[in-house]
């Protein structure tokens, strides 16, 4: 409230709310918001650490914009906020399980859904797929990848 009613800040629109995932840290989450003041043209950077169950409070009553915003952090990363006057799933399906954007979430999902031509419906199954893009391999470039290096000494060592 301070930063909108301010009259040396003004800080009247919230131009976003997102969250960034450090699953490796007890305070798993950082909950950015991104204010703008039109009258004196700057931006604000708020930054809000918190932990994986942690309630935060819903800032929807000082700028109505904020309802989709903490309905789609919600909905992506599972931060719940306090006094938020709708948090439901936004994106996702009715019955979606999981939060897509958190690091931790595989990236072909738990479920699948397909038509079985056997059943003459739709239905939902695990994923079978492994999730080998996971570990990525960060040597640079330009010093080869680590395949094409084992490779090489390999026929080396044969010749």
């Amino acid at each position: 409230m301070f930063l909108k009613t301010n009259n040396d800040t003004k800080f009247r629109q919230l131009i976003d709310i997102t969250v960034v995932d450090y699953p490796e840290n007890y305070k798993r989450f950082e909950v950015v918001y991104l204010f703008l003041s039109h009258e004196f043209n700057q931006r604000l950077i708020l930054k809000y650490t918190i932990a994986e169950n942690e309630i935060i409070p819903s800032i929807t009553s000082i700028f109505s914009g904020a309802n989709w915003m903490e309905r789609e952090v919600f909905d992506m990363y599972g931060v719940s906020f306090k006094d938020h006057p709708d948090l439901r799933r936004i994106l996702t399906d009715y019955g979606f399980e999981g939060h897509p954007l958190r690091k931790d979430f595989p990236l072909t999902g738990h479920t699948e859904v397909r038509y079985s031509e056997d059943q003459k419906k739709v239905i939902n199954e695990p994923v079978k797929l492994e999730q080998n893009y996971r570990n990525f391999d960060y040597e640079s470039p330009w010093e080869g990848t680590r395949y094409i290096k084992e490779e090489l000494d390999n026929n080396d060592k044969k010749n």
